[in-house]
């Protein structure tokens, strides 16, 4: 139901003394003339009527009221929420125990038991109808963008572009790390808890009263992807970049028939058990979203991959365009805010997507220009996009704060998490190039307040590897990827942990989600497995211990595991939170240290790191 928040209304207007409260139920079933029916029936035409009547508020005393359109004008309808019409104080958690609900496997890759009769775009097509979006999703202006690695990158790149531009932005990517709200961003922010709880709710409510057998509640990502479509277009944003979940011929997003512009990031082998084993194969389906006579652009691919694209093109009459990567010396000195020498790739698929755009919807001329053809709203957009858990750092601030400014006489060592959630041979690389550059850039020297330099105390460096992957994913390639490429740099991890993460495949969490401080006992099968090839990588195949896994875990690493001269170089671990609090605690006692962990092979691991910091 649709609760007005704050909205003041006078004793004696509406004639009844319960609305005279600051907050008022509206269920979110009733239908107002709206400026965009049936996709938005929360706006509200101040020039009708509408009545309430007791039995859909559910609260005794309510008799039937009108509300005129004098009254409905007083009303602050800026600040309307939503709320489960089947409570009265509803909270953030229970739309996430509903969302929880539409998970229909239990691990990636496991098939989705939901009735045959109609395809999944078929699905998407009726859900879309259900909720009166095919004229909306129409009328969106929108970027669609596919790719196996840097398309969430490119995505937001394209956001703080045009947002820097002057126009309203909609972003739709995944996964999220830490809180779903994080998958809808407007003008560069995550969509509010009140906003995102309006929309969720009347788009659940509206399927629920539709479903049958042959058409269930759609699957979370099918669900969250008409979300998204519902929240741009109510929202009126004036461009929507839309993020390709899985593949693209299929995905769930493809139900997009007129986007102004389409773009294919980096293609490699990833989600082979869905999309198939072959380059060939897996760019089928990436170029399942371009459009007849759509423009599209991609960037340098491998024959094998661009043949695909090129021929799917012609097919369609597709003027395709093949992006460059920017060259640092056209940026007048502006350094991208997303690390790697990989996004000058994504920011050169994102340059040329947002010109398209531009030129298509006649605005590119407005633009003030740079010498060299990139506009400042441009490079704006370049130093300030935002994409957590991707080539982030992050210091540790539950440290003492001398220990984070570099003080003289620091009681603490230094505690540092880079953190990139790469899960593809690929992707690796590019972590592992990132990572390299970037310890190397951790100097002694430090700037003080004054702005002059100053020689802190020598600390030693040791780096650590903090890995967990998906069991369907192959630790023999990524691992070895991950070794030499960060060995050719200079760049040698003294240990290793693998340790499971604290979030599950089969719940959806919110940043208020409580962490558990008691950790139930894991399988760690798996983790032992990973430490096998890590053990196989670094001392030979001859030095491995083959019953790793015969011991006992503990929660975790050993009293002196990080010591010169302690035994092992790795440690398969059960307690995620814990393992986190004996780093900090390792640190503490040794002022002279400073841990530079590496944090990887996994978005997941990555978001479960990321909230335990923030807390």
């Amino acid at each position: 139901m649709l609760k007005y928040k704050n909205l003041f209304l006078r004793q004696g207007l509406i004639g009844n003394p319960g609305f005279i409260q600051r907050e008022h139920f509206v269920p979110s079933k009733l239908t107002w003339a709206a400026s965009c029916l049936p996709a938005c029936p929360s706006a509200v035409d101040l020039l009708g009527t509408k009545r309430f009547y007791s039995q859909e508020l559910g609260l005794k005393g309510f008799g039937v009221t009108e509300v005129s359109s004098q009254v409905l004008r007083q009303m602050e309808t800026n600040t309307v929420i939503a709320e489960n019409a089947d409570h009265l104080h509803p909270t953030y958690d229970t739309a996430m125990e509903a969302l929880s609900s539409l998970i229909t496997t239990k691990r990636r890759g496991d098939v989705q038991t939901i009735s045959n009769k109609y395809t999944k775009l078929e699905r998407m097509q009726m859900y879309v109808k259900i909720l009166g979006l095919e004229e909306p999703i129409d009328r969106l202006k929108i970027i669609h963008v596919a790719g196996t690695k840097g398309k969430g990158s490119t995505c937001s790149f394209c956001e703080a572009i045009l947002r820097e531009s002057g126009f309203r932005t909609g972003l739709f990517t995944s996964p999220h790390l830490i809180d779903v709200r994080e998958r809808f961003r407007l003008d560069g922010l995550d969509i509010s808890e009140e906003k995102f709880l309006h929309y969720f709710w009347e788009c659940w409510n509206q399927l629920k009263e539709n479903i049958t057998e042959d058409l269930p509640m759609p699957p979370l990502f099918q669900f969250l992807t008409v979300l998204a479509f519902k929240i741009f277009s109510c929202e009126k944003v004036d461009v929507a970049i839309i993020e390709v979940g899985l593949g693209g011929t299929r995905d769930s997003t493809n139900v997009i028939k007129n986007p102004v512009v389409c773009g294919v990031s980096p293609l490699g082998m990833d989600h082979m058990e869905t999309l198939g084993d072959t380059l060939k194969q897996i760019a089928s389906h990436k170029a399942g979203i371009l459009k007849p006579r759509v423009p599209a652009f991609t960037v340098p691919q491998l024959s094998e991959a661009m043949d695909v694209l090129q021929e799917k093109a012609r097919d369609l009459t597709v003027p395709l365009e093949v992006v460059a990567p920017l060259d640092r010396r056209n940026l007048n000195g502006v350094e991208l805010s997303l690390s790697g020498d990989h996004q000058f790739t994504n920011a050169g698929l994102a340059v040329a997507l947002c010109k398209s755009w531009l030129q298509s919807t006649g605005n590119w001329e407005k633009l003030s220009q740079h010498e060299d053809n990139i506009p400042y709203a441009f490079l704006r957009g370049l130093q300030t996009a935002r994409l957590s858990g991707r080539a982030e750092i992050v210091h540790d601030s539950a440290l003492p704060c001398s220990a984070m400014a570099g003080e003289a006489g620091d009681t603490s060592g230094d505690l540092i998490f880079y953190l990139d959630g790469a899960h593809s041979p690929e992707s690796i690389e590019a972590c592992a190039r990132w990572f390299s550059s970037a310890v190397k850039e951790k100097t002694s020297k430090e700037v003080s307040g004054n702005g002059n330099f100053k020689i802190e105390s020598e600390k030693t460096s040791k780096k650590i590897l903090l890995f967990n992957c998906m069991d369907v994913r192959d630790p023999e390639s990524l691992l070895p990827i991950l070794v030499d490429t960060c060995a050719s740099s200079g760049t040698h991890f003294a240990k290793a942990i693998f340790v499971p993460g604290i979030s599950t495949y089969t719940k959806v969490t919110s940043a208020s989600s409580a962490i558990p401080s008691e950790i139930a006992p894991k399988d760690l099968s798996w983790q032992f497995n990973l430490q096998r090839v890590w053990e196989n990588i670094i001392h030979g195949k001859d030095a491995v211990n083959k019953n790793l896994e015969t011991r006992m875990p503990d929660s975790v690493p050993p009293r002196k595991f990080l010591d010169n001269d302690a035994a092992g170089c790795s440690v398969a671990v059960s307690s995620l939170p814990m393992t986190i609090n004996w780093l900090r605690d390792y640190v503490k006692k040794n002022p002279s240290l400073r841990i530079q962990v590496l944090v990887t092979g996994s978005l997941h691991l990555v978001g479960d790191v990321l909230k335990l910091l923030r807390r």
